[in-house]
């Protein structure tokens, strides 16, 4: 045996007595009964593993390497044996999805995507700093504090726009010439911007007025503000003169699980049973209730689901179609439904960990059983869209914003897809309509 083995055999050897004997001691003092112990011994004898390739890896690996980053890849790599939706997060990470599920930010107000290679603005979000500035959809972000964006990722951009509100983020843009242009070059021209950021509040509801006093409100996902958003949309439909409502929930993926029992909650009332989880004890289950008032519990409506739809906008589907009070239309949904804790960790890091999972107030497991076929939100009308069309209806519901201008869709009119599934909700909403003022005489 070489003084190196040694060496080490012996250093492992200390440090497993050493931690035999705490975890030995901690289960005497602690009055544990001698079957734990045997499960103590076990576990730790298994613990044992990790600290010894630990041990390995930090001796004779060929390059030096931080401990740190062997702990998260052990952390990540047993998180990863769970199911899909359970995860470790190192610090930065953490903090992004804090920042995602409370709704806000300190950033500029611009929701930004990737156009041949180069970070584009999709949109300046109206009333926003960005907005306010004169950034348009289409602009390139060229330059970011004077850096070249070319071959920066899209996260790294974001996490270089964002920054605590009230500092300043300075970038350029090269902007395309109008297509109405009367100048014969049609030359690209770049506008310098030294924006202070500021708190930023994520939309997530969007609303109109379709034809037939029929409202239409789309839940893009579950944030922090959507239930007191959507609450504003439908009431100021409702005064507008809406007489039944299309909830969209379309490639909606969910978010807090309080937003989507609070949407549900409007239209039921009476203290009916929107969700329930269940853990692995029978004594975890939590029963979620709407309020006693319904404020929008009369308007006839019909809600939308595609196999995008998943977590929370499953629950508010599920709960309307089991209390009789919509009718789904679209597609069988994702049939995502676990539920997830965020545990924040010592070091800022955090474990996103499934706990329990969702049912429907009659029973039905929302979370998809391929095998047992079952799961997801099944639709009493169903309408089948292909994948290509699907894509195609994504991007036309895309609205971009512009100072001065009413929003329009990312779609150019001419090149949009028809939109079969809310063509068949509203078809429902006006049969129901006539259908309310026949008169019916027996013999």
């Amino acid at each position: 045996m070489t003084d190196l083995e040694t060496m080490m055999k012996n250093r492992r050897t200390y440090r497993a007595i050493l931690l035999a004997a705490a975890v030995g001691g901690l289960a005497l003092w602690s009055g544990v009964p001698m079957r734990a112990h045997a499960a103590i011994d076990k576990t730790y004898e298994q613990l044992k593993i990790l600290i010894d390739i630990l041990d390995y890896i930090k001796e004779n690996y060929v390059e030096e390497i931080e401990t740190k980053k062997l702990i998260y890849g052990a952390a990540g790599g047993m998180v990863k044996t769970l199911d899909p939706f359970s995860q470790f997060m190192d610090p930065d990470l953490h903090k992004d999805i804090k920042t995602e599920t409370e709704g806000q930010f300190g950033g500029l107000g611009i929701r930004i995507g990737m156009r041949d290679d180069w970070l584009t603005v999709i949109t300046p979000l109206p009333g926003t700093p960005a907005y306010k500035a004169g950034v348009l959809p289409q602009d390139r972000v060229i330059k970011i504090e004077g850096e070249n964006t070319k071959g920066l990722t899209l996260v790294e951009a974001v996490k270089k726009l964002r920054g605590a509100p009230g500092t300043k983020v300075a970038f350029t843009v090269a902007r395309a010439p109008e297509e109405n242009s009367k100048d014969a070059k049609k030359e690209w021209t770049t506008h310098e911007f030294s924006i202070t950021r500021e708190v930023i509040k994520i939309e997530s509801v969007q609303s109109r007025m379709l034809n037939d006093k029929i409202g239409y409100v789309r839940i893009i996902e579950f944030s922090a503000h959507t239930s007191e958003d959507t609450f504003k949309a439908l009431s100021k439909l409702k005064e507008g003169g809406a007489t039944s409502m299309v909830l969209d929930l379309r490639n909606n993926p969910g978010g807090l699980l309080t937003a989507a029992v609070d949407v549900a909650s409007d239209f039921l009332g009476e203290g009916k049973l929107v969700v329930y989880t269940q853990g692995r004890r029978a004594e975890s289950r939590q029963d979620f209730r709407a309020g006693q008032k319904a404020p929008f519990g009369g308007l006839p409506m019909v809600v939308l689901v595609n196999e995008g739809s998943a977590s929370g906008s499953e629950i508010v589907a599920g709960a309307l179609q089991d209390h009789r009070r919509a009718v789904v239309v679209g597609e069988r949904s994702f049939g995502k439904a676990s539920v997830q804790s965020v545990i924040p960790l010592a070091d800022g890091s955090g474990l996103r960990l499934t706990v329990a999972k969702y049912y429907t107030p009659s029973g039905r497991s929302i979370q998809r059983d391929e095998k047992a076929k079952t799961g997801g939100i099944s639709p009493d009308i169903a309408v089948q869209v292909d994948r290509e069309t699907e894509i195609k209806l994504q991007a036309q519901s895309e609205e971009v914003f512009a100072p001065g201008k009413d929003s329009k869709s990312m779609v150019k009119e001419a090149e949009q897809v028809k939109d079969l599934a809310l063509d068949r909700a509203m078809e429902l909403l006006r049969a129901r309509e006539v259908l309310g003022s026949l008169k019916v005489n027996d013999g």
